[in-house]
């Protein structure tokens, strides 16, 4: 990729799903601009240490699922669509989580009253709230969906109400993992070194 780069057929160099290890490892070769990563109020686990490798290097942050693949918008309450990836390898989607993770999206119904706010926006204005570093990018289909997401961006959430926020969600209550096979995330997958596939 450094290659491209230096003829000119790429601009600028980013990861997805990688450990903070990755991270430096690739940094050192060629300065990474940004890592995408999974990153919202039950997926946490970033926060150990690739966040803050991230911002150690300069890195950007391209937060994905910040609305919990949908579930901080209310679609936990839908019957998903024949197929639907959730359903088949999304443990927390399953029905006996699902079940007890529902009180999490009620409590942040609760705290969006107060703030004339959807769940959906709160947990996405909490995201924006995490730096300036960070973008996070939501999927949507429907023009309504977009404007409530637009929505999030006016949101001000004074320090108290980030830890309220959090505090709706406690990561360590969340049932489920985010995939049912873990392997391909940056806890657990990893880049070999060079000299394992180099030729000799």
């Amino acid at each position: 990729m450094k290659k491209l780069v230096e003829e000119g057929k790429v601009k600028y160099l980013g990861l997805s799903e990688a450990s903070a290890s990755d991270i430096r490892r690739a940094h050192s070769v060629h300065p990474i601009t940004a890592v995408q990563l999974e990153w919202s109020l039950w997926a946490r686990d970033v926060e150990e240490d690739v966040i803050p490798t991230c911002r150690e290097l300069g890195i950007g942050i391209v937060a994905y699922s910040p609305l919990g693949r949908g579930f901080f918008s209310g679609k936990q309450i839908e019957e998903f669509a024949k197929g639907d990836v959730r359903k088949i390898a999304m443990p927390r989607f399953l029905p006996e989580n699902l079940e007890r993770n529902k009180v999490f999206y009620e409590q942040l119904c609760a705290l969006g009253e107060k703030k004339k706010a959807t769940p959906g926006q709160l947990a996405l204005a909490w995201v924006h709230h995490q730096g300036l570093d960070v973008a996070p990018i939501p999927g949507t289909t429907k023009i309504k969906n977009l404007e409530e997401n637009i929505g999030a961006v006016g949101i001000k959430l004074s320090k108290e109400e980030v830890k309220e926020v959090e505090d709706a969600v406690p990561i360590d209550k969340v049932a489920g993992d985010r995939y049912g096979d873990m392997s391909n995330t940056w806890r657990y997958a990893s880049t070999p070194p060079l000299s394992s596939w180099q030729k000799a």
